[in-house]
């Protein structure tokens, strides 16, 4: 009769303690979903759809990466146009479009609220101020900030200041890697002034340095003002 009770014991313990897992399990299951869950970035990849698709392809078949229908369905094609864009522009090739290929194809989630979008942009600024004209007078500076503003509110160009400066052989920045640089105080302040109105380059949308310009083409731009090395037209 004692062995009875105590295997009854030894048994009853052990359920309590598969009980006592199964509970802690389930609770760390329940926290993960709640808690954990929504902080993963949301993309877009194979398979995927509905309007940011749409906003990729479209971006994408604007800037000459991607050939197929604007149809929100991420497939194959889109895979590898997002691919040949991240590839063009420094980023993870992987076919995913994850926070930072979103961000530099100037797509935010409606999650991410309008002052993030305004500190991404400032940030993508600053680094294409850095890396263009870092060296130039401050004004200057501002100005090629300013060219990228205004190509923005041209309809020849993409309408977000990623998009545009991410737009294929815009900038030699984007292709040689300088974009990624980190910029100092002073190309911070340009982009901020120019983002504040300050246009130094009187509505220009192109500019180019004299001494180096092998492009025929730029020269008969009709001319706006000249800054340091930097001749702005429109």
């Amino acid at each position: 009769m004692e062995k009875s009770n105590r295997k009854r014991s030894l048994w009853r313990s052990f359920f309590t303690i598969i009980l006592i897992f199964l509970i802690i399990f389930t609770f760390y299951q329940t926290y993960d979903i709640f808690f954990l869950k929504p902080s993963v970035e949301a993309l877009s990849k194979y398979g995927s759809r509905g309007s940011e698709v749409t906003q990729i392809q479209t971006k994408l078949k604007r800037w000459g990466y991607y050939n197929g229908s604007v149809d929100g369905i991420y497939g194959t094609q889109t895979v590898n146009a997002v691919k040949y864009f991240q590839r063009k522009n420094g980023l993870t090739v992987d076919g995913i479009a994850g926070t930072n290929t979103l961000r530099a194809m100037g797509i935010y989630s409606s999650s991410s609220g309008t002052s993030s979008g305004n500190t991404s942009d400032l940030n993508l600024l600053s680094k294409l101020v850095y890396g263009e004209a870092r060296g130039e007078p401050y004004a200057g500076q501002v100005a090629v900030a300013a060219v990228v503003l205004n190509r923005v509110k041209s309809s020849s160009f993409p309408n977000s200041i990623a998009g545009v400066i991410y737009q294929s052989g815009a900038f030699d920045v984007v292709s040689d890697g300088q974009i990624n640089l980190t910029p100092n105080s002073t190309a911070k302040k340009a982009a901020q002034d120019a983002m504040n109105g300050w246009d130094p380059s009187y509505g220009a949308i192109y500019y180019f340095n004299p001494n180096t310009a092998t492009n025929k083409w730029i020269w008969s731009r009709p001319m706006t003002v000249t800054i340091g090395n930097h001749r702005f037209c429109k």
